[in-house]
């Protein structure tokens, strides 16, 4: 039996004792949710590094199936505009903007991502998947100046209705 520094049996001990069987603590932790064992500040950024290099991975194949003649053309002006406004260096929601400002890249994101893979065939995005674990990090000027050209026209909007109600 496991004891304490000071003789009492750990916890878990006592616990299976009192149930009288062998309680495995790793189980109970892993029913509080996938890696909730894990939960250690080295693993949880371990997995954050590897979910985030998924995404990047995902974004781009997006970018090359968005340029295949295998792909549908609903799903190729979804996976492009998601590509672009992910690649993008300039968000549609400034991160300095508290809560909402990280709410694309942790939910619009991975939700535009997830909605644009569905659309396109299986084989062909395992086939960029493949292509893009290889290729390099990219950024595209085009994202940035379609998002440059979103907010411009949005300034302006606000710009028109203010002059309307003030002028």
């Amino acid at each position: 039996m496991a004891a304490t520094p000071e003789g009492e049996p750990s916890p878990s001990v006592a616990a299976s004792e009192a149930v009288g069987r062998d309680i495995d603590v790793r189980s109970i932790a892993t029913d509080a949710g996938p890696g909730a064992a894990d939960r250690e500040p080295a693993g949880l950024v371990a997995r954050m590094r590897a979910w985030a290099r998924t995404l990047e991975r995902d974004v781009m194949a997006l970018r090359s199936a968005a340029l295949d003649a295998r792909v549908p053309w609903y799903a190729k002006a979804l996976a492009a505009a998601v590509a672009a406004y992910a690649l993008s260096p300039i968000d549609l929601i400034p991160d300095f903007i508290p809560i909402i400002g990280y709410l694309d890249d942790l939910v619009i994101v991975p939700l535009g991502l997830w909605f644009a893979i569905r659309l396109i065939p299986p084989e062909v995005m395992a086939e960029h998947r493949a292509a893009a674990a290889d290729a390099a990090r990219l950024v595209s000027p085009a994202g940035a100046a379609v998002i440059i050209a979103i907010w411009l026209l949005g300034l302006a909007a606000l710009g028109v209705w203010l002059y309307a109600k003030l002028g």
